[in-house]
C-alpha cells in the first residue's frame, strides 16, 4: 500500500453514520474489555448516529481523518477545550494518525478560542497515547458520572509571548 496523505476536515451532519460506526467498532475492541459491562453497554447506546448528528448540529466540533475515501479517525472536542471522543480505526493504528489528528484538533482550538488548557477522561487503553501527546493524569482512575472507568487528564500549553513594540 502506498503512503496516502491524511486529510482532516470538520464533520457535517451527514457524516454521523460513518462516525458512529467507527467509534462503535473501536470501543468494542479496545474500550469495553476494561469497563464494567453495564456502563459499557450504556456507552454504546449513547454513540448512535442520531446522538452524534445532534452534537454536530449543536456545534460540537468533530474532526474526521481520511486516507483516500476511508474514514480512519475521529476527534470530538467540546467547548474548544475538552476532548470527548478520540478514536483511530484499529487497522490504521500505529501510523501517526492519532498524533496528526490531535495536533489539528488542538491547533484549531488554540486558534478559535485561545485555548491553553485541554482536558479529557481517558480509558485505560487511551492513557499511554495521551501521555505521549503531553497530557498528564490529574488524579487516579475513577468511575465517571456515566459509570466508565477513566483517568482524568489535562494538558497546559506554555504561554505565548506577545510581540514587543
Amino acid at each position: 500500500m502506498s503512503e496516502q496523505l491524511l486529510r482532516i476536515r470538520l464533520a457535517r451532519p451527514e457524516d454521523a453514520p460513518a462516525v458512529a460506526t467507527l467509534i462503535r467498532r473501536v470501543v468494542r475492541r479496545w474500550v469495553l474489555p476494561d469497563q464494567p459491562r453495564k456502563a459499557g453497554q450504556a456507552f454504546l447506546l449513547r454513540i448512535t448516529t442520531r446522538f452524534l448528528r445532534e452534537k454536530i448540529v449543536e456545534g460540537q466540533r468533530f474532526y474526521l481523518g481520511y486516507l483516500g475515501d476511508v474514514l480512519v479517525g475521529v476527534s470530538g472536542m467540546r467547548d474548544d477545550c475538552h476532548l470527548v471522543h478520540f478514536f483511530v480505526s484499529t487497522r490504521y493504528q500505529g501510523r501517526g494518525i492519532s498524533r496528526r489528528l490531535w495536533q489539528r484538533t488542538m491547533r484549531d482550538a488554540v486558534r478559535r478560542a485561545g485555548t491553553r488548557r485541554f482536558t479529557l477522561n481517558a480509558t485505560r487503553c487511551g492513557v499511554p497515547i495521551y501521555l505521549r501527546f503531553g497530557f498528564r493524569a490529574t488524579g487516579p482512575e475513577q468511575i465517571s458520572h456515566n459509570g466508565l472507568r477513566v483517568t482524568p487528564m489535562k494538558m497546559i500549553l506554555p504561554a505565548t509571548r506577545g510581540k514587543r513594540a
